[in-house]
């Protein structure tokens, strides 16, 4: 069991910080995640991955996973704060008309 608490340990040092330089370069996931829910969510996904399939994600691919990861997460759900207007308006934009 202890292997695994430094595994998820590890995972964890590695996309804190990442997490954190994401946040800090962006007012959409500042206004729309919270970060401490997004660190827990990332680690309990990557924590997936052995240690060594972790060690062989490069930082540059890592930041770039989560960065995708995040994007969704923000703009997940955008659409349910529209009005029934804006929810037109954006129906037709998607059909072409």
């Amino acid at each position: 069991m202890q292997e695994v608490s430094n595994s998820t340990q590890e995972v964890f040092n590695r996309i804190s910080p990442i997490v954190e330089k994401l946040f800090t370069n962006s007012n959409l996931y500042i206004e729309r995640l919270n970060k401490q829910e997004m660190v827990e969510m990332l680690v309990n996904l990557f924590s997936k991955f052995s240690p060594e399939e972790m060690k062989a994600i490069p930082e540059n691919e890592l930041t770039r996973r989560i960065k995708k990861i995040l994007t969704l997460e923000a703009v997940s759900g955008t659409l349910n704060d529209l009005t029934p207007e804006q929810i037109k308006i954006f129906d037709e934009a998607v059909l072409g008309k």
